[in-house]
C-alpha cells in the first residue's frame, strides 16, 4: 500500500491540531472505532505536533502524550470551536437569510463567505 503524499511533505501546525482535535472529538462520542484508525494513522505517518526539547529539537509524540500534555482539551474542544466561529463570522458578514447558520452552507450561506461574495 502507498505512503499517502502528505506522509511526505511537513504538516502545519494548525492541520496536526485538527487532526487531533477531530480524534479527540471522535473519542468520546459513537465513532471510537474511527478515532482508533485515526490516531494509528497519525502517529504512522507522523502527522501529530512535535514537541522540542530544551535545546530546540524536535520529537515525535504519541497521541496519548499529547492529550495528556494538553489536558485542558477537552474532548469536546473542536465543537466549542465551531460553536463561537459561527456567530462571530456572521456577525462580520451576515448571511443571505438570517437565523439560519450551517457549517455546511454554500454560497451566501457558507461560513466562509467575504464581504466580496456579498456583493455579487
Amino acid at each position: 500500500m502507498a505512503e499517502p503524499s502528505c506522509a511526505r511533505r511537513p504538516v502545519p501546525l494548525i492541520e496536526s491540531e485538527l487532526y487531533c482535535l477531530i480524534a479527540r472529538y471522535l473519542s468520546a462520542g459513537p465513532c471510537r472505532t474511527a478515532a482508533q484508525v485515526l490516531v494509528q494513522e497519525l502517529e504512522q505517518y507522523q502527522l501529530l505536533p512535535k514537541r522540542s526539547d530544551w535545546e530546540g529539537n524536535e520529537h515525535n509524540r504519541s497521541y496519548e502524550e499529547l492529550v495528556l500534555s494538553n489536558k485542558h482539551v477537552a474532548p469536546d474542544h473542536l465543537l466549542q470551536i465551531c460553536q463561537r466561529m459561527g456567530p462571530m463570522l456572521v456577525k462580520e458578514i451576515p448571511p443571505s437569510i438570517s437565523r439560519v447558520t450551517s457549517l455546511l452552507g454554500a454560497g451566501r450561506q457558507s461560513l466562509l463567505h467575504t464581504a466580496k461574495d456579498t456583493f455579487i
